[in-house]
């Protein structure tokens, strides 16, 4: 997966490859699915969910800029793989997911893999962790059609956050920065990943 998915795409930095290279993708998904746990393309968790494909996951996570003293939310995290990879580069997450099932199976996973520098909570993919909680880096795991305001508004003076957003199965990942109380965005990429639930965009509706 190294060597074929993530050096030959652009990921510089070597943090996230050590990270990646250290974490056994085969203990976050289903056992039936093992066979193809390496394989660069979304993994169908069940119940509409998918674990991301390897290639993108590092890509969004090497956008974020994440560093070693930093605090990080993750936002959708299924069965793990994604809070275990930036918990290995940062120093404390809060992962949440809006399913009971999945903040279980993310705990009893990290627990596996001793990893105690996370949490996870069950909770609203829209709202994030607790009004007024700060960070300096958050991951939208799944695509989404517009970045939550309320997430954007847990993001410290700096602080990035990183989603792939559009409403189309191809999709723009973007970086959303906060300066002085004021989000900048800024195009890198386009990727294909599954949908995020829980997020959704109020149209107006059609007037004849």
């Amino acid at each position: 997966m190294i060597d074929s998915q993530i050096r030959p795409n652009g990921i510089t930095d070597g943090r996230i490859i050590q990270a990646m290279a250290g974490l056994p993708r085969e203990v976050f998904v289903p056992e039936a699915r093992r066979a193809v746990a390496y394989m660069d393309e979304d993994i169908d968790l069940g119940g509409g969910r998918s674990l991301m494909e390897p290639m993108a996951l590092a890509k969004l996570v090497q956008l974020a800029e994440i560093d070693a003293d930093e605090k990080a939310l993750h936002i959708g995290c299924v069965t793990g793989y994604s809070t275990a990879l930036l918990a290995r580069l940062c120093n404390a997450v809060v992962a949440i997911d809006e399913d009971q099932a999945f903040v279980d199976a993310t705990a009893t996973n990290l627990g596996t893999l001793g990893i105690t520098n996370a949490q996870v909570h069950k909770a609203a993919h829209a709202t994030g962790w607790k009004a007024g909680e700060l960070y300096d880096a958050i991951v939208i795991d799944g695509r989404v059609p517009m970045v939550p305001p309320a997430l954007l508004q847990q993001l410290q003076d700096g602080g990035r956050l990183v989603a792939v957003v559009g409403d189309h199965t191809v999709a723009t990942a973007t970086v959303f920065t906060r300066h002085d109380g004021a989000i900048s965005s800024l195009p890198a990429f386009e990727a294909s990943i599954a949908r995020l639930p829980g997020v959704a965009v109020d149209r107006p509706a059609f007037v004849f």
